[in-house]
């Protein structure tokens, strides 16, 4: 099995929704994550704000961050080798890498939009 290490940059949280705009792409790779987890097959994911040792320790991170700086975040593992920096894996290549469907793996979209409509309180 493949050994798979995602090096986020900073960020309050890996899923993309605590900041002022949603990232789709951050909430479509947690939702691959998890239904990898849900599997039995597991994403190791490390983000520089919470935990910094985990780039320090690795070699080959280290080494990236030193050429690259920052900019080479987010940096794929695979088998601790760099598999690709600055951007997040597809759900193609995890569907390569664990052997999945990538049916299995994408995210579905909802059948019907949420309509919100949100007022400010004294304006209409």
């Amino acid at each position: 099995m493949q050994k798979i290490e995602i090096y986020d940059p900073a960020m309050c949280c890996d899923t993309g929704v605590c900041g002022p705009v949603v990232d789709p792409n951050l909430t479509e790779l947690a939702t691959v994550i998890h239904t990898l987890n849900k599997k039995g097959l597991t994403v190791h994911r490390f983000n520089l704000a919470n935990d910094p040792q985990a780039f320090a320790d690795n070699k080959v991170v280290n080494q990236v961050l030193h050429e690259k700086g920052t900019d080479a975040l987010p940096l794929v593992l695979v088998d601790n080798e760099v598999y690709k920096t600055g951007e997040y894996p597809t759900v193609e290549e995890f569907s390569s890498w664990y052997g999945v469907s990538s049916e299995e793996l994408a995210v579905k979209k909802p059948k019907k939009p949420l309509n919100i409509n949100l007022e400010v309180k004294g304006e209409k």
